[in-house]
């Protein structure tokens, strides 16, 4: 049974007074079938979105199903493509003051590609559900969801650029004496019909800038301003090339980056200070963008140092069902051979999956700093490291009550990253006698919470 949810009037016209875009679709009840799951699919092959079934558009009114009986057919053509519970979520929206149930659909970033019932495959570009009916597209659509990996495909070289390589050979001392590099090379799959696949040049050749040129680079710039934009006049230095393998440029880049931060200075109300990140967060960011970035654009990566942060431009967008939210807690690699075969370097620079952004945020957290920022900007995935104090435990709790009603010890625990029970009590009490927290009344000891006063709620909005 899909749940309806009771909205207020005012949520209703909220609502109606939002514009359609890349993340939201409108659509009336009257829809085709075959229109409905181009939306659908569009936002399934994108970023994923909203579509109220229910609402016309010219002009803009809540017009929606007499009762939930009457949206089966709607329900049964998109189950029919996209199963209950996956990438896909329903609830039916009632306003007293307005006509009829609306569908609201929640449509999740797909793990693969989804087609409309017409066949086609469509993408959310702006406000529109477009075809792509170019293999090109398609091929780079497939990219972006993780179906196909760029590292597979053969590279027209001689085979000697991976098998009679200073790299394959001092690899093969250090894990495994005994072997043959054309030998091993094949069973690792990263030689195929007598050719090296991208995965070879990336991790076994000595010079994969040469074979596989514009996509194997990594630059670093250091701009002497805060500004939001570096610009030649600011630009430090001339840009530092790190070439060399994979595995290499990791703990080479690495290094540059963390030589080049130390020199920053940046100026505070108490002076000049260093600036300092925790290396861990460096390593581990730039260790991901480059196994996860996508090797079939002809672009670098792009590490970019401010007087307040450091930037990370890793070329492609997050694969498959990967988004900035989730991206902590789920797992899928873009290159899984990557990920594999570099792992059995001596001293490795991956963890699992998904688990080095997690250090990276730990160490910043321990740092007392603020959290990386993680953003899809166009064709690339940007990780922001920013010279930043983490805000107070009492300022993240006043935050936090602005959009939630109450707050218990534990769930300040969470919030603030502090795991003494006693040390919270101390926080909370104290904002209770500044007169910004109260307790909420009727509660236990074993139930206690508290809220938000008159003076905590204009204290938090001005935080």
């Amino acid at each position: 049974m899909l749940e309806t949810i009771k909205i207020s009037a005012l949520e209703a016209e909220k609502i109606l007074e939002l514009s359609e875009g890349h993340f939201l679709d409108f659509k009336s009840i009257r829809i085709s079938p075959v229109k409905l799951t181009k939306a659908i699919a569009a936002f399934a092959n994108a970023e994923g979105g909203e579509l109220y079934i229910g609402i016309e558009d010219d002009p803009r009114e809540w017009s929606g199903f007499e009762n939930i009986e009457h949206a089966n057919a709607h329900i049964q053509i998109l189950d029919s493509l996209f199963p209950l519970g996956t990438d896909i979520e329903y609830e039916f929206l009632k306003s007293e003051l307005q006509k009829g149930l609306v569908l609201k659909v929640i449509i999740n970033k797909s793990r693969d590609l989804k087609s409309a019932s017409d066949g086609k495959v469509y993408i959310r570009r702006g406000a529109q559900s477009l075809p792509i009916d170019d293999q090109g597209r398609l091929q780079s659509l497939r990219r972006d969801k993780g179906i196909i990996s760029f590292e597979t495909e053969l590279v027209n070289c001689p085979l000697e650029v991976v098998t009679n390589s200073e790299e394959i050979i001092d690899f093969l001392l250090n894990v495994i004496p005994n072997a043959e590099p054309e030998v091993w090379l094949k069973k690792q799959m990263v030689i195929q019909n007598g050719k090296p696949t991208v995965l070879s040049i990336l991790l076994f050749a000595e010079e994969p800038q040469a074979v596989l040129p514009k996509r194997t680079g990594l630059k670093i710039y250091k701009y002497k301003t805060s500004s939001e934009e570096g610009t030649r006049e600011t630009l430090d230095f001339q840009p530092i090339t790190i070439d060399g393998n994979v595995y290499n440029q990791v703990f080479n880049a690495v290094a540059e980056t963390v030589k080049i931060v130390e020199s920053v200075r940046l100026q505070t109300t108490d002076g000049l200070v260093q600036v300092k990140y925790p290396q861990e967060a460096i390593h581990e960011i730039i260790t991901n963008a480059l196994i996860h970035r996508d090797y079939s654009i002809a672009e670098d990566i792009h590490v970019r140092i401010f007087d307040n942060r450091v930037e990370v431009w890793s070329p492609g967008k997050l694969p498959a069902h990967i988004t900035p939210e989730n991206i902590l807690t789920e797992r899928f690699a873009r290159n899984p051979g990557l990920v594999r075969l570099i792992n059995k370097f001596p001293n490795p620079p991956n963890k699992d999956i998904g688990e080095g952004l997690n250090t990276a945020f730990e160490s910043m957290r321990n740092l007392k700093l603020k959290m990386p920022e993680i953003i899809q900007e166009g064709n690339y995935v940007k990780v922001i490291l920013k010279h930043e104090p983490l805000a107070s435990p009492e300022e993240s709790i006043l935050i936090y009550l602005l959009n939630n009603k109450e707050i218990a010890n534990r769930h300040a625990r969470e919030v603030c990253f502090i795991k003494s029970e006693n040390k919270m009590k101390r926080i909370l009490q104290g904002l209770v006698q500044n007169g910004l927290l109260e307790s909420v009344p009727g509660r236990t000891r074993y139930t206690a919470a508290y809220q938000l006063t008159g003076k905590g709620t204009e204290t938090a909005k001005k935080l």
